[in-house]
């Protein structure tokens, strides 16, 4: 008697391809002039939302979310805890923030809460996120 083996029948292993959230290769440097500092400008999802024109800043210390962004969320002051300690804005003024609020931010398949501070000042963007 022979043993007939059904290979259809065995389990299947899933391939699982582990990546950072956001990365660039060498092959992402072909064609600009190193070392390349202009502003990484991405598309994050925030609160459920695709936001443009977020700029992802090395050297910040603190998420910002500027008014287009609020208003755009509907976000109402009472949607705000307090945040009492004043920032300095990219042209050395002194900002006061309405308040900060927590929001799940999506970065591929990840989702993280982050804390953004609501400031009332004028920004080409809709956003700052820092990056360690």
């Amino acid at each position: 008697m022979t043993e007939i083996e059904d290979f259809d029948s065995k389990p299947k292993r899933a391939r699982v391809e582990i990546r950072s959230a956001l990365n660039f290769s060498d092959e992402d440097k072909i064609g600009t002039i190193q070392p390349y500092d202009d502003a990484l400008v991405v598309i994050l999802r925030i609160g459920g939302y695709d936001v443009k024109r977020v700029i992802v800043d090395q050297g910040s210390g603190a998420e910002i979310m500027y008014p287009d962004l609020y208003r755009g969320l509907n976000l109402k002051l009472k949607d705000l805890t307090a945040y009492d300690s004043p920032l300095v804005s990219f042209d050395e003024k002194v900002v006061i923030p309405k308040g900060q609020i927590r929001l799940p931010v999506q970065v591929g398949s990840e989702v993280v809460e982050v804390g953004f501070i609501v400031v009332e000042a004028y920004s080409p963007y809709t956003a700052i996120v820092a990056r360690p």
